[in-house]
């Protein structure tokens, strides 16, 4: 299966077993990335099993992925939809020059009309990212919705 379908495939909630990870160029220079995942503007996107994509996020960024998830979930950012750029809720205004996304770490979660909210709308991707900032933050949204974390 190409990179560009299982992309698609988790972007559209099709892969709750599976994790993306977007790894910046500016902060992972390693070419055999591309072996993984998809090149991407700025980067490698790669979508793994889910066992597989925590042991490679954790290689690749140092942090263990959940414990990272949880640190990051208590401040909402916007993630792009692609999961390979995001606006760091930090950003004054326009400037951006100093808010650069590292690397994003991805989870789809199934429909879940108990919980409520957006999880009885549909499946939700749950997205978290590290700004060159130093600021970690979160963001989740409906594959349905037409402009993803945007």
């Amino acid at each position: 299966m190409s990179d560009l379908r299982a992309r698609e495939e988790f972007l559209a909630g099709d892969r709750p077993d599976d994790v993306a990870l977007f790894l910046a160029d500016s902060f992972v220079s390693d070419d055999r990335l591309e072996e993984f995942g998809e090149r991407v503007d700025d980067g490698t996107l790669i979508v793994v099993d889910g066992e597989r994509g925590r042991n490679a996020f954790q290689a690749a960024t140092g942090t263990e992925a959940m414990g990272f998830a949880r640190s990051a979930m208590d401040l909402e950012g916007i993630v792009d939809g692609d999961l390979a750029g995001g606006t760091c809720p930090e950003t004054p205004g326009d400037d951006a020059e100093d808010h650069e996304i590292q690397f994003v770490f991805a989870f789809a979660e199934e429909q879940n009309e108990d919980v409520g909210g957006i999880y009885a709308e549909g499946d939700v991707i749950h997205a978290y990212a590290q700004c060159s900032c130093g600021v970690a933050y979160s963001d989740r949204w409906n594959p349905s919705d037409a402009d993803g974390g945007e």
